[in-house]
């Protein structure tokens, strides 16, 4: 994971300035600079709009007493996206508005969902302590040595 992250960290800025200079030659330097002045107007709008909207959902799932999972993620969604529209450049608003427009962001919530559930999966299988994660639906593993229907006896001691 730390990997990907210094990989990322390294390849993003060199691929954002590639993009702006491709995007400078085709357009001009002048509407480049406009562009990415009208896509970091539009992300604080559209983040303040969403957030604003999140933070009302999240008040009505915690006042109804259910757990606000949904409303956390996207939340959670919200904030990098905000994060990825306050970098200057294409590539990370493209993945910012992702993350914060309401048509897009269950298709987020999911990949993320499913790619957090694939790592929990491998780090459980890589723990010497078995596997600790179960996600929800799966049937509990038997422990291990254990014959069905087998009863052990033992003597305990209480202590006061």
């Amino acid at each position: 994971m730390l990997r990907i992250g210094l990989f990322l960290a390294l390849v993003v800025p060199v691929l954002e300035i590639w993009l702006i200079i491709q995007v400078g030659q085709a357009i001009g330097g002048v509407l480049t600079a406009g562009l990415l002045i009208a896509g970091s107007l539009l992300g604080s709008w559209l983040m303040r709009r969403e957030g604003r909207r999140a933070w009302a959902a999240l008040q009505n799932g915690l006042r109804s007493g259910s757990a606000p999972d949904r409303e956390l993620a996207d939340s959670a969604m919200l904030l990098a996206g905000g994060a990825l529209l306050l970098i200057p450049g294409f590539l990370t608003d493209v993945f910012g508005l992702l993350l914060i427009l309401p048509l897009t962001r269950p298709v987020a919530r999911r990949g993320i969902s499913w790619f957090l559930d694939r790592r929990m999966r491998l780090l459980a299988q890589r723990s010497p302590y078995g596997g600790l994660y179960e996600p929800p639906g799966d049937a509990p593993r038997p422990a291990k040595n254990v014959v069905p229907g087998q009863v052990i006896t033992g003597e305990g001691e209480t202590r006061r």
